[in-house]
């Protein structure tokens, strides 16, 4: 192998999980400051370096604010005492928090950070692997992590923390399930489950949920209307994407045990959850487990839906394909529309209240499971529409519609309660 390749390999191994572990401390700023804005509180402002402890008359207060706050908040969870209760099962008790952290940084191997970058004359994409089963491989990747987390409540021997692994356990393969069939439109569009690819086709053609340019210009252009039926088609795919981005975005949200779905360590309820008897640096692997998750949630939602790297609106074709900055460029794009995305995690977790268990349940099997299954079929017809035909696309939209009602039905006759018999 040529050892630009691999120099380039192992730089984007090392600048990738530095860009992951780096927004997982952006994402505790976030957090603090954004939830002290909707509370209208202060937050974080003046975090110092504590020189005192070294013998120094005051602490150093640095002109920026709270940005601190990550460092110390890291500093904290290293140099409290490591404690592991008694009656744990230890080797499952220490490998629990692995098992969550570990997932979530290689799933962002396949994400695609930017445009390929030409070097020596090699072109190097931006991303770590460039697999041709990119989502198949998150999602396998990523499910592990409930191994993690099941695994720390039944090792902590302690009521609580099983309670807690049992909910993980359920209600992330719960939603695991709407969560794989919601993109099935969107692989059904693209032909092909390579990332990279998925987000080129987007430069030309328009992202997905913004289909609003082609090859042949605007919207608004003569060109864009070239061909008519491809670009009706594309319209109206439109309905089902919509649907496929709700189901998976709040999926996402499940998966990650994020509010209002963090039932697994509901505190009102189960104290902490699953990481109940965990401290130090084993419960801030579960922290930054979390938050991993939803940086790498965001990127695979901007990834499918909002054309990646691609700054839109016909400004890539413009742009020379290969040069270094274009690539920094696509970058800093992807960074920020990933960081539009975790503001919104974390403006959902500030404003929107708590399930009941039985309600999460209801709408990952009832709801979501049946939604993202209709979507499918919906995807189909819309697809399949220049090889069968008006007539055809009306059968199968009829049969559809029937279909859907017999689902709706079912579904709300499992939602009835039993009668109360008198005894």
């Amino acid at each position: 192998m040529d050892t630009t390749l691999l120099i380039a390999a192992a730089i984007k191994i090392a600048v990738f999980i530095g860009i992951t572990m780096s927004f997982v401390s952006i994402c505790v700023i976030f957090e603090r400051r954004f939830s002290a804005i909707i509370q209208d509180r202060v937050g974080p402002n003046r975090t110092m370096i504590p020189l005192s402890i070294l013998g120094f008359k005051k602490d150093l207060a640095l002109p920026i604010g709270g940005l601190t706050q990550p460092v110390a908040d890291g500093l904290k969870f290293i140099l409290k005492e490591d404690f592991t209760p008694s009656y744990v099962r230890k080797f499952f008790f220490w490998l629990a928090p692995v098992l969550v952290v570990v997932p979530a940084l290689l799933t962002m191997a396949v994400i695609p950070f930017g445009s390929p970058m030409e070097i020596a004359g090699n072109v190097i994409p931006m991303a770590v692997a460039d697999l041709n089963v990119g989502p198949l491989y998150i999602f396998a990747i990523a499910s592990l992590s409930v191994y993690g987390i099941t695994l720390a409540g039944w090792a902590s021997n302690s009521k609580y923390p099983f309670f807690g692994g049992v909910r993980a356990c359920a209600q992330m393969i719960s939603y695991e399930i709407a969560l794989g069939l919601s993109i099935v439109p969107v692989l059904m569009f693209f032909g092909g489950l390579n990332l990279g690819h998925i987000v080129e086709d987007q430069v030309t053609n328009g992202w997905l949920l913004l289909p609003l340019w082609n090859e042949g210009g605007f919207i608004i252009s003569s060109g864009y209307w070239a061909d008519p039926q491809a670009s009706i088609q594309r319209l109206l795919l439109l309905i089902p994407i919509i649907i496929s981005f709700i189901i998976f975005t709040t999926s996402i949200f499940a998966e990650t045990n994020r509010m209002p779905f963090d039932l697994p360590e509901c505190e009102t309820e189960l104290v902490g959850g699953y990481h109940t008897e965990y401290s130090s640096m084993k419960f801030a692997l579960f922290f930054m487990g979390e938050y991993a998750a939803m940086v790498v949630g965001s990127a695979l939602i901007v990834t499918l839906f909002l054309g990646g790297w691609s700054i839109g609106f016909g400004i890539d074709n413009l742009l020379p394909v290969g040069a270094w900055w274009v690539s920094l460029l696509h970058i800093g794009v992807f960074l920020g529309k990933v960081t539009f995305f975790i503001l919104f995690f974390i403006l959902v977790r500030w404003t929107v209240p708590r399930f009941r268990y039985d309600q999460l349940m209801n709408l990952g099997w009832i709801v979501f499971f049946e939604a993202a299954l209709i979507n499918v079929f919906l995807a189909a017809l819309v697809i399949a529409y220049p090889s069968i035909g008006f007539v055809g696309v009306a059968i199968g939209f009829a049969l559809l519609i029937t279909a859907s009602i017999l689902l709706i039905k079912i579904a709300k006759g499992s939602l009835e309660k039993p009668s109360a018999t008198a005894v």
